[in-house]
């Protein structure tokens, strides 16, 4: 198939286009050079005055596996007035805060966005996540395996065995199909299986004698030695806490030297502040960000409404059951993790809430390099991403980001940094945050941008002064250059890829997990592998 998308002003961050005049020509699903492509035969598209950006790449959002339809059947009233019926070729689904497998694809799509990662899966149920991968058209994605609480890791850690532990991580990843290292609550989840937690970097996770400092510590190092692409991912101690900016600024400084992306930072950047509510500490959390050039993160923006938290942070969905008093789920992962689900509902009137909201945009606004900070909404944790287009009118429209900071509780406005800040993201920039740099950070070369050679994923907007409306609509959207949505809707699900990593690692280790597994697993050394056999197609991306 070959394509020509004709005149529009295109934004492609990675190649230097910022709103230029130009043309973007495909050929079997890759962006080619005009010479390569019989023009005169080719479908084309005038753009004339339409704004072309590559596909959006969500680099965190749990969209899949056992917790997220753990959350589909907790929550039926979430779907009810979100159902979409089957239409022509397309699949019937329910939507809420936690869609359907193919609804989810569709609802990406229709937003213009073309690559989501999952942001956490436990090896043991990994097979679930990627039959559910499988069944998410529209879309490539990847896994990443949680590992900060991981049995066998932390007694390599506290054996001093660091290239078994090495070892044991790729040996892990490729058994997972996994994309990435992520880490949880590194120590807190172990701990909360004996009813306690983790509060600071150094204290003691039970029955192995190791600190959450060495466990991340071990695992960015494993990450950096066996160049994976993307590095470790990790939701750090004191989510939700008013000790959290604290330590996320101690974990900055205990993994400088290291890659690292830090998830939903806006969860971890908290003070104390007056009568239990606590302030925003966005400017010490972003100034330890600016300085550390090797550290990523995405924001986890709060939006106002309905969303439905998920986490193998087990403790923390305790507390906050305890503090909603809503429905919950708590689970355990033989060996390796946790969590829990708890439904919850953000309002502007809430103090709390209002402060978390404004912690995210202070982020967002004070963080200088738009190459390292990503958009998300942690999604559903704190609101679904079906909310990005107006996460990005708050961000280029500082009017309306003021009107929706008075609407907030006083307790929350009080000594707010948010109303000083006259940032507004350009069009440019919200390339950067929503596709260019979180590709970059994935490591994934084909993704993001619209370079000879990329993937042929381009969404197509028209521009107006409601950038919520324009990011809402898109005029096409392309995935491998085959057309899956227009005007907002969609129209054609196609098959996506699935990523992963097959690092090297000694073999030998194998004869050592066989005898452990018969000590510590419920199921055997052979069934653990990921592999499900339905045939979906997977890019195994090189490390190193």
């Amino acid at each position: 198939m070959m394509l020509g998308i004709l005149g529009g002003r295109i934004y492609d961050p990675r190649n230097s286009k910022d709103g230029e005049v130009g043309d973007i020509w495909v050929k079997d699903g890759r962006v080619v050079t005009p010479e390569d492509v019989d023009q005169k035969a080719a479908q084309t598209v005038d753009a004339t005055g339409l704004v072309v950006m590559p596909g959006g790449v969500d680099i965190h959002a749990h969209i899949v596996g056992s917790e997220v339809n753990s959350g589909r059947k907790m929550r039926p009233e979430d779907h009810r007035g979100h159902e979409r019926a089957r239409s022509g070729g397309l699949r019937a689904g329910a939507g809420g805060t936690v869609p359907s497998t193919y609804l989810t694809g569709y609802l990406y799509s229709e937003l213009g966005y073309t690559t989501v990662m999952q942001a956490s899966a436990a090896p043991l149920v990994v097979r679930h996540t990627h039959e559910e991968l499988e069944d998410v058209p529209n879309l490539d994605k990847g896994a990443f395996i949680v590992m900060g609480n991981n049995h066998f890791v932390m007694q390599c850690i506290a054996d001093k065995q660091p290239e078994k532990a090495r070892d044991y991580v790729a040996w892990l990843l490729g058994a997972s199909r996994g994309y990435a290292i992520k880490i949880v609550n590194p120590g807190g989840v172990e701990n909360w299986k004996w009813g306690k937690n983790v509060a600071e970097l150094d204290d003691e996770v039970i029955g192995y004698g190791v600190t959450p400092r060495q466990i991340v510590q071990t695992l960015a190092t494993i990450a950096d030695d066996l160049g994976l692409p993307h590095p470790v991912h990790i939701h750090g101690i004191n989510l939700g806490r008013h000790t959290s900016a604290r330590t996320t600024v101690e974990m900055i400084a205990a993994l400088d030297g290291h890659r690292v992306h830090l998830c939903h930072i806006q969860f971890l950047s908290y003070g104390a502040g007056r009568g239990h509510v606590h302030r925003s500490e966005a400017v010490a959390v972003a100034a330890a960000v600016n300085a550390s050039s090797g550290v990523t993160v995405d924001i986890g923006q709060v939006i106002f409404g309905n969303a439905t938290t998920m986490t193998c942070d087990g403790p923390l969905q305790y507390g906050l059951h305890l503090t909603t008093g809503n429905k919950w789920i708590n689970d355990d992962v033989e060996g390796e993790s946790g969590g829990g689900i708890v439904p919850i509902t953000y309002k502007p009137g809430n103090p709390i809430n209002g402060t978390m909201w404004l912690t995210g945009l202070e982020l967002f606004l004070l963080i200088d390099d738009p190459w390292r900070v990503f958009l998300s909404t942690d999604h559903p944790n704190a609101g679904p991403f079906t909310s990005y287009p107006q996460v990005i009118r708050l961000l280029m429209d500082r009017d309306y980001r003021r009107e929706m900071f008075e609407s907030l509780h006083p307790r929350a406005r009080r000594g707010a940094l948010l109303p000083d800040l006259d940032r507004e993201y350009s069009l440019g920039e919200i390339a950067v945050i929503s596709r260019a740099g979180p590709a970059r950070a994935l490591g994934l070369e084909h993704k993001g941008h619209l370079g000879v050679g990329a993937d042929a994923d381009v969404a197509v907007y028209e521009e107006c002064a409601d950038k919520e409306a324009m990011f809402s609509r898109p005029r096409y959207v392309y995935k491998g250059g085959e057309l899956v949505a227009r005007d907002g809707a969609v129209v054609a699900d196609v098959a996506g890829r699935t990523f992963s990593v097959a690092p090297q690692y000694d073999a030998g280790l194998e004869v050592e997990l066989r005898e452990y597994f018969k000590k510590a697993y419920t199921v055997s050394f052979d069934n653990y592998s990921a592999l499900s056999g339905h045939g979906a197609p997977t890019e195994i991306v090189a490390c190193g």
